[in-house]
């Protein structure tokens, strides 16, 4: 096992209800069980001697690794070049049920393709972050691991009715250690299962094919649905089987990473954990996914948002939190692990995140859009449903001018964020059109006002005459790069001077070959040390941005230029490095998703400029 691989030398595999990562060597450095947000059992990627892995490579270190998924699937093979012989690894989870589940399984097949070859497996689990202690037993048929309140079983994927362990396979440390001999067209592996009541037994290899074949067939049926037909159809998919594995199924909740702890500058202090649902993060997930045909995964998430509008938490941070477990629950107390050295000595580790007691106003208007982009497809409000969201929109027309801590979660206090504000635009808008297009009862005079209010706000205050340019806070000079969004929410026309000088004052400070920083990284706002990368989301932003602004060419450049730094699967993180370097937690689901919003929107661009160029009567718009 290395001693940190990068964080983009992984894959992700899952069932749905939780994920782990594989890095490109074989080894299993990330896995929490039995949900995205649990403790975790592997985490040797945030610290290599106390974290846990669990490692399946050839003996010796002469060997080159290839890695891909199964087209079109979760299913991730990695192969293994030896001088003697040619070996896949075959990771995947089958597809948990639709209920929570407290067992689940991960599948380990070895094959030998080319020659021969032996690997080496060892599993050295270490469960709550290291913190529960266990029990190793071993017989024929496998191993258990017993940690209390939840088990591991590792059973043998063998042909014949008893396998061949014994207490020799435990090891001074008292992890399990095993080598398999496959000569070329053999196949043989491990699965481990976890739960409160798992054990292992011996696995024949027609079985473990059989739950190959299922798996394959599930993720094949589910990424048919897809309409989309444009440029970069590939690219697109793989982003969507991401989000999908980021998709807590009992309840459609999104997770923005399945990881926690990664950081965002290596060595640095901004490691947070990810395994939790952000409104806003999930509700931008609705129109993405519908705008590529999986109203399924919509709806289901619009379910668990009503739920959480229609909670109504008495909290200064209004009817909705930002961010909850993907339960619904919004304990989400945050703690460090204190002896882990975290990635590449990245320290703190943290797990929970204490930026969900924070008052952000910017989900109330992405909520709204949520829910308004599902009725525009026919998924409609019932009368609970519109009588809570006339009261969270009472409650925000109370709330909405007050400083807040803004989109990217700072810890440095209080500030009037122009997003913020912008997004309780939208919030107000959307309720209108709600209300509008379906006669319901509203108070349209307030709305009405409100809206109009914070629309001439921002355009006093938000609006900077000597950047000439729309700014991140009241009465300051610092662009922020989530204003990407004002042409996309229809605050402002993408011909509009006052946008186009605007993308103009971030093409000159925010963006660096392509890749955009979410703002001045000297005019940190979070009150944190260290610096930070490009964000990835913010690329793909500018790059909807340039689109829908006509700078089509730049746009396209851009986007070719983005796609060169996915990892080997098409998968990001959070950040881009000044190195190129991925960082931050992985896989990002923010980032996957501004991928195929802004692959959309300039493909449909690209079409119009065609036609415009075929047809000279198509001119383009003009403002005013």
């Amino acid at each position: 096992m290395k001693e940190y691989p990068l964080i983009a030398d992984h894959g992700l595999i899952g069932d749905l209800q939780t994920a782990a990562l594989v890095a490109t060597d074989g080894t299993l450095d990330w896995f929490c069980s039995p949900r995205f947000d649990s403790p975790s059992i592997f985490a040797s990627l945030l610290d290599r001697q106390r974290g846990g892995h669990f490692s399946t490579r050839p003996q010796g270190d002469a060997f080159a690794t290839k890695q891909l998924y199964l087209p079109d699937t979760a299913i991730l093979i990695t192969r293994f070049l030896t001088e003697g012989g040619v070996g896949e690894l075959m990771d995947f989870m089958p597809v948990a049920s639709s209920s929570p589940s407290e067992q689940h399984r991960m599948v380990r097949m070895l094959r030998c393709v080319r020659g021969q070859i032996s690997f080496d497996i060892e599993v050295a689990p270490r469960f709550d972050y290291g913190r529960r202690p266990h029990h190793l037993s071993v017989d024929g048929d496998g191993a258990l691991f017993d940690a209390g309140e939840i088990r591991l079983a590792l059973s043998l994927i063998f042909e014949g009715d008893s396998g061949p362990l014994t207490g020799k396979n435990i090891t001074e440390t008292g992890d399990f250690h095993n080598t398999l001999h496959l000569e070329q067209g053999q196949m043989r592996g491990v699965v481990l299962e976890t739960g409160p009541d798992v054990v292992p037994r011996i696995m024949h290899p027609a079985e473990a094919q059989h739950l190959v074949d299922d798996t394959a067939r599930f993720w094949h049926d589910w990424v048919s649905q897809s309409t989309y037909a444009g440029r970069w159809r590939e690219e697109l998919e793989r982003s969507a089987i991401t989000l999908k594995l980021l998709t807590y199924a009992p309840t459609g909740a999104l997770v923005a990473s399945p990881t926690a702890g990664l950081p965002e500058q290596i060595g640095g202090e901004r490691n947070w954990d990810y395994r939790y649902t952000w409104i806003r993060d999930a509700s931008f997930s609705v129109h993405t996914l519908v705008r590529m045909g999986f109203v399924d995964e919509a709806v289901a998430f619009s379910h668990w948002l009503r739920d959480r509008i229609t909670e109504q938490l008495d909290s200064e941070t209004g009817p909705l939190n930002i961010m909850y477990r993907v339960d619904g629950n919004p304990e989400l107390n945050e703690e460090i692990v204190t002896d882990w050295e975290g990635y590449r000595g990245s320290y703190p580790v943290r797990i929970g995140n204490a930026a969900s007691g924070q008052l952000q106003l910017d989900i109330y208007g992405e909520a709204l859009d949520a829910i308004y982009h599902l009725d525009r497809v026919g998924v409609e409000i019932g009368h609970p449903g519109w009588t809570a969201i006339c009261d969270l929109l009472e409650w925000l027309a109370d709330n909405w001018d007050q400083p807040e801590e803004g989109i990217w979660e700072t810890r440095g206090g209080r500030k009037d964020f122009t997003y913020g504000r912008l997004m309780c635009w939208v919030a107000f808008d959307r309720g209108i059109r709600l209300a509008t297009s379906h006669g319901r009862p509203a108070p349209m005079d307030r709305w009405m006002t409100e809206r109009d209010a914070i629309y001439n706000q921002i355009m006093e205050m938000g609006w900077n005459p000597a950047r000439q340019a729309f700014v991140q806070q009241y009465g300051d000079t610092v662009l922020d790069a989530s204003l990407l969004k004002m042409s996309q929410v229809g605050f402002v026309s993408p011909d509009d001077p006052m946008w186009r000088s605007t993308l103009a004052a971030m093409d000159a400070e925010l963006v660096s070959d392509s890749l955009v920083y979410r703002y001045d990284p000297s005019a940190s706002p979070d009150g944190l040390r260290g610096s930070e990368g490009t964000f990835s989301l913010c690329t793909f932003l500018y790059v909807d941005a340039l689109a829908r602004a006509g700078r089509v060419d730049e746009a396209r450049l851009t986007f070719e230029k983005m796609l060169t730094y996915a990892n080997h699967l098409g998968l990001y993180s959070e950040e881009i490095a000044t190195t190129g370097e991925q960082i931050g937690n992985f896989a990002q689901a923010f980032t996957h998703l501004a991928l195929i919003d802004a692959a959309i929107t300039l493909n449909e661009c690209l079409d119009d400029a065609e036609t415009n160029t075929r047809h000279p009567r198509h001119r383009p718009r003009r403002v005013l």
